[in-house]
């Protein structure tokens, strides 16, 4: 029987070869997005699924309720580790971890050194004791518990010894930062991909003092937090969680700041699920460059498949429930033969499973060439070998299933419901009822395009106004680029830039710090005293000299330049101006920022500029030099320069810039980076979602256009004695066109007006996530909708055109 339904189901197929390849590609489209989102959730939904207990593991962080708003850190301080060290109830275990890198490593028995050491952490035994590894050699218990030791993954060890076995690496030496010592105590495996702990060295906690990093033992400032300390901890019961809580808001209470407290900012600890760890971006992971997912895209990501899929199966809905005049007959003589309507349904749901399963096997070959496409938008873990394993092949069957039944369900129940009777007897007329649900659809399908449409518009919009926009500072022709990692020798410092000076195509230069926006800037609370009134500022710092200005063009609008990069004399953005309470840029000239014990003036006032991307407000901001020269950690690593206008120069301009790099470091490799290129980079994001739009609004088109032409054809087919009496009665081509394109533009024109209102809804409330944000213009929705009504025109006048010129014989 069943193999009765397939052969049928084919030959119908074939039949109607039109209405197959509509309902195939439709239904393929949907499936492929469906395959690729699918693929991609499930490898964002399974990070660290290798740790046991992971249910029962948290994550310490710190809260901070402000007058200015809310704001959250993944790290805590120091002597919130050692509090619970010491020992809180209800914690079974914990770990407290501090991220590091380091410029060199050195392997001193081959004498290979490697730079740019990331992904290092400093932490003791009880890491290993809460985060299971398989240890190939060493003893979790003893390797970290002295100082100068260090435990390496497998793939590190690999990088600095070769092909030699763990047990040959164990007890070797490194040498890090050129002068530090550690001991090789223990190998461990590679955790399981994916993964967001990709931590490949481990250092013992006691070795910090080593790298002059003794507050990683000693510190003792509970107002001190940094997002590179971190605390884990098990508990063994779910119901002892509030118990931690409460004592974390006792700590947290006992060790207030009370001035800030008084001001209006309360620090508190609290808890995040191990499990929230890879999906809550309040926190970040523990890297600000590390990937991490967004749930609103991921639910963003599982609506547009379901829209896809939803307007594959309206076609093979509305083309098939249209066809039922035509295979009326067909029914009725099975039904007179003895065909039950179980039988009828089995057989159309049998035409729909043969369709969906050739559309999958489209869409399996369809897949990686998409994939292929957001290569630079997906995480680089994400492939189709999922699709292979058995939880793969599982999804793709049920989804198979699904698509068959929701696509299938409705024609197998309107095709199998006439009375064979009336259909033997020519009684059998269509109703009105399937004509207002195929209309229905239609006018679904097509809001939906409008909306990917007018979306797409809006995003571009947005995105042209982002990259467009003045920043503040001059980005065109300026680059800059850093010094090896924590170089101390300012007669090298000085020796680059007076080479790169001599360059005839370098105009400006300046030593500084990070370029004016950037992913990172440090911050501090200055203390200001105005009209008797007391003030607390989060100011955010940055550090150049005096031609810092000059080169990314700052304009100064009060003031004057400090006297020179040595002293500690301020210039301030129009932003910190407004917040100390001054009106006018000049009256702040002369104030005096205090932190701690010491006063600092502002001499100048600058232009405000954007610290980051034009997503975020500007910041209160300072400009200062680099007071403390000779320090371990100055002020001053990059070199800033602009270059001559003359492009065609730049590229033998840049080659003597790192031949005079290599001069000054001959170890060390140099990076040049592009200001322009750089704020370019703050759009990643809203880039991926415009082309990601780009291929929704192409692929809701192209689904509603091919069922938009299934229709106009069937149409067209039933009405061609009707064509041909109006054209013997006198109709003209025109009248005819007229008569055929209406009945269906007029779904296109009752689809916009409901997809305008909501389009208006989801973009005014999208755009409230930009500081900086171009208008919700009216013309993105005039042009999404003479948009979709050009395609759908496009679509249906050329059969419209062929049949009313047809011969009315």
């Amino acid at each position: 029987m069943f193999k009765n339904y397939l052969k049928i189901a084919w030959r119908n197929l074939l039949r109607h070869k039109l209405f197959s390849f509509i309902n195939v590609v439709g239904l393929s489209i949907g499936i492929t997005a469906a395959i690729i989102i699918g693929v991609l959730i499930y490898y964002e939904l399974s990070f660290d699924r290798s740790f046991p207990n992971r249910d029962k593991l948290y994550r310490a962080v710190t809260h901070w309720e402000t007058k200015q708003g809310d704001f959250q850190n993944r790290g805590v301080t120091i002597p919130l580790m050692t509090a619970f060290k010491e020992g809180i109830p209800a914690v079974d275990a914990m770990a407290g971890f501090f991220s590091a890198d380091f410029f060199r490593v050195e392997n001193p028995l081959t004498g290979h050194k490697f730079e740019q050491i990331e992904n290092a952490i400093f932490t003791d035994t009880d890491y290993f004791q809460l985060f299971e590894y398989k240890w190939l050699a060493g003893s979790p218990l003893r390797a970290l518990s002295e100082p100068g030791q260090v435990v390496l993954t497998q793939s590190r060890a690999n990088i600095y010894f070769g092909k030699a076995s763990p047990g040959q690496v164990l007890g070797q030496t490194l040498v890090y930062n050129d002068s530090i010592p550690l001991t090789v105590t223990g190998i461990v495996a590679d955790l399981a991909e994916p993964t967001d702990f990709r931590f490949s060295e481990f250092i013992s906690t006691r070795s910090a003092n080593m790298f002059g990093m003794d507050y990683l033992t000693k510190g003792e400032d509970w107002a001190n937090t940094s997002s590179a300390n971190q605390l884990f901890f098990r508990i063994g019961d779910k119901k002892r969680l509030a118990a931690i809580e409460g004592r974390l808001e006792a700590l947290a209470d006992e060790h207030q700041d009370k001035q800030a407290l008084a001001e209006g900012t309360k620090r508190t600890f609290g808890v995040q699920p191990f499990s929230d760890l890879h999906l809550d971006k309040r926190y970040g992971v523990f890297d600000n460059t590390e990937h991490q997912a967004d749930p609103i895209v991921m639910k963003g990501l599982a609506f547009l498949a379901v829209f896809l899929l939803l307007l594959g199966c309206i076609n093979f809905i509305n083309l098939n429930t249209a066809r039922s005049l035509i295979r009326s007959r067909e029914i009725g003589i099975r039904k007179t033969l003895g065909s039950s309507k179980r039988q009828l349904v089995l057989q159309f749901l049998g035409e729909a499973f043969l369709l969906t399963l050739l559309a999958t096997i489209l869409s399996l070959m369809l897949a990686p060439l998409l994939l292929h496409q957001f290569i630079d938008f997906v995480p680089q873990g994400v492939n189709l070998s999922l699709l292979r394993t058995p939880q793969g092949m599982l999804g793709t069957a049920v989804l198979i299933l699904l698509v068959s039944l929701l696509a299938g369900g409705y024609p197998a129940y309107v095709l199998s419901k006439p009375r064979p009777a009336l259909v033997l007897r020519g009684e059998m007329v269509s109703g009105t009822k399937g004509v207002a649900l195929r209309r229905g659809l239609s006018v679904f399908q097509f809001v939906i395009a409008q909306l990917f449409i007018i979306v797409t518009l809006m995003v571009s919009k947005q995105l042209y106004f982002l990259s467009n926009k003045d920043m503040g500072f001059k980005t065109k022709a300026v680059a800059y680029l850093a010094f090896p990692y924590q170089e101390k020798s300012l007669t090298k410092k000085e020796r680059l830039y007076n080479q790169l000076k001599a360059l005839p195509q370098v105009e400006n230069l300046s030593m500084g710090a990070k370029p004016p926006a950037s992913t990172s800037m440090r911050a501090t609370t200055y203390t200001v005293f105005n009209k008797d009134k007391e003030l607390r500022i989060q100011t955010e710092i940055l550090n150049g000299d005096l031609n810092y200005l000059k080169v990314y063009d700052i304009p100064l609008i009060a003031g004057r330049e400090r006297l020179n990069d040595s002293i500690k004399e301020y210039i301030a953005n129009e932003t910190l101006v407004r917040a100390m309470g001054f009106t006018k840029p000049e009256d702040a000239v002369g104030t005096m920022l205090k932190m701690d014990t010491m006063k600092f003036p502002i001499v100048g006032v600058m232009r405000d500029f954007y610290q980051r991307s034009l997503n975020t407000a500007i910041k209160p901001l300072v400009l200062t030099g680099d007071p403390e020269k000779k320090s371990s950690w100055p002020a001053f690593n990059m070199l800033h320069f602009t270059m001559g206008s003359d492009s065609q120069k730049w590229p033998a301009t840049f080659r003597k810039i790192e031949d005079a790099f290599a001069l000054v470091y001959p170890d060390e490799k140099v990076k040049i980076n592009f200001m322009d290129q750089t704020v370019q980079d703050f759009y990643q994001n809203e880039r991926r979602m415009a082309t990601l739009l780009r291929w929704a609004t192409g692929f809701a088109i192209v689904i509603s256009c091919l069922g938009l032409l299934g229709l106009v054809v069937f149409t067209t087919q039933r009405r061609v004695k009707e064509i041909g009496i109006r054209k013997v009665l006198g109709a003209s081509l025109a009248e005819l066109n007229q008569l055929l394109v209406k009945e269906f533009l007029w779904l296109v024109g009752i689809a916009f007006l409901i997809a305008a209102p909501l389009a208006w809804f989801f973009l005014r409330q999208w755009l409230q996530f930009y500081a900086n944000k171009t208008e919700l213009s009216w013309w993105v929705f005039v042009a999404g909708g003479a948009g979709m009504l050009f395609v759908a025109l496009f679509t249906i006048a050329g059969q419209v055109i062929k049949t009313a010129r047809s011969n009315p014989v």
